[in-house]
């Protein structure tokens, strides 16, 4: 039975609810995904594959014309003035190909290593980090960090397709609909979002479409043969996506092991981003996936917090602005500073929303990180409440702070330790 087949059976999809809002997950996706089951929108979807696989293929290309094209937009990184390409299916389409990849990484998961980390069933980024704080004598070993460049959408996808035809050689027709649409070389333009479909469409090499829910599979499947043979030489090392870390007991190891890296990624027809290649001694830690490892401990890593830090600077002046504009006191601007990064920093109770101290609170073992974002944050609100940054903000008690819904991630923090 093809995974494909799957896709038109309502109990698969009622199993993929549940998954789904057992986890941290936004309120509006769990929302527009009920009512999009209940509309059984997968119907027409599932038509559109059935036409593509019964679709004549054109020349060398498996060019579809049933099937939705990708958008294309450029989009600005997260706290950074730097872009990055990114592709999305039609919502119906982009939520179908969301539960075929949740069947894919799940029927698969066997093809991969246990050094991966990134996008399986029952494994985080945190189980990565627990781990390597685990391997023997981690604190005396060289280390060696790397980011690969642009890596979802660089995969040459005539080198990935070889890989695609061993592993789902079962299933013809899942391999057959997969292969059309990463050969598929249209896309819309959102540059140009309002010309007509034909001014909009362009021709380009867009690797495995980072955005699109299938890149997940893709992404572990490419470098499965680099993780295995780190894994099968007993060589600490671990892989989520695009972020490559790993151990040896000697600089002169490390190093060839970071040219091995390298090798296999030309090789691959991918690059490193040399602004974040690291290579470590063991007197200075490593950070990894948002975590620091230092002496022994395992704390917030400095640009997880200096990106926080620049979020609550934004919204502060954007608040600032705001009661002023409004003729609003400054205690009401700092209410709703605390408002909007309680949500992100506590979960309350019955949400299901990705907190961080959902997030960190169980790996992290100390609280040096945590109490530099009290620090700030406590700052932050005395501005607001006060209305000015000179010492007559500290006329603002934390007393204050607190009345106003101020929590201390710190006091937080030990209350979590402590339950």
């Amino acid at each position: 039975m093809s995974l494909l087949e799957q896709l038109s059976d309502e109990a698969c999809w009622e199993r993929f609810y549940a998954y789904k809002t057992s986890l941290a997950c936004p309120k509006t996706f769990a929302k527009e995904l009920r009512r999009f089951i209940d509309a059984r929108g997968w119907e027409p979807v599932c038509g559109e594959i059935r036409d593509c696989l019964n679709a004549p293929v054109f020349e060398k290309t498996l060019q579809r014309t049933t099937f939705p094209l990708p958008s294309k937009a450029v989009i600005s990184k997260q706290s950074s003035q730097k872009k990055r390409t990114v592709y999305t299916y039609p919502a119906p389409e982009n939520t179908v190909l969301k539960l075929l990849t949740w069947l894919l990484l799940r029927k698969y998961d066997g093809l991969f290593s246990g050094s991966l980390y990134s996008f399986r069933p029952g494994i985080t980024a945190k189980d990565a980090v627990r781990r390597l704080r685990r391997t023997k004598d981690i604190n005396r070993m060289y280390s060696y960090k790397a980011d690969i460049s642009n890596y979802f959408n660089s995969v040459p996808v005539e080198k990935l397709l070889p890989m695609l035809s061993e592993a789902l050689a079962e299933d013809p027709a899942l391999l057959n609909f997969l292969s059309g649409l990463l050969t598929e070389p249209r896309v819309l333009d959102g540059s140009v979002p309002h010309a007509p479909d034909g001014g909009r469409v362009v021709t380009e090499q867009k690797g495995i479409m980072a955005g699109t829910p299938l890149s997940a599979f893709y992404a572990n499947l490419y470098l499965k043969d680099l993780d295995r043979s780190f894994a099968e030489r007993g060589i600490p090392y671990a892989r989520y996506s695009d972020d490559i870390i790993l151990f040896a007991k000697t600089a002169e190891e490390r190093d060839a092991c970071a040219s091995e890296v390298g090798h296999f990624l030309a090789e691959r027809g991918l690059s490193l981003n040399p602004d974040k290649e690291v290579f470590g001694a063991p007197e200075d830690g490593f950070t990894f996936l948002g975590f620091e490892f230092q002496e022994g401990y395992i704390d917030i890593a400095p640009v997880s917090v200096t990106k926080l830090k620049k979020k609550m600077r934004r919204k502060a002046r954007a608040l600032d602005r705001w009661h002023r504009r409004k003729g609003l006191s400054g205690e009401k601007a700092a209410a709703a500073f605390l408002r909007v990064f309680n949500r992100k920093l506590f979960a309350a109770e019955g949400d299901n929303e990705l907190s961080w101290n959902r997030w960190f609170f169980p790996v992290i073992t100390r609280t040096d990180r945590l109490h530099e974002i009290d620090l700030y944050a406590q700052d932050c609100i005395r501005f607001l409440a006060a209305g000015t940054r000179t010492k007559a903000r500290f006329d603002v008690r934390y007393e204050d702070l607190k009345r106003l819904g101020y929590r201390s991630l710190v006091h937080e923090w030990y209350a979590y330790e402590g339950s």
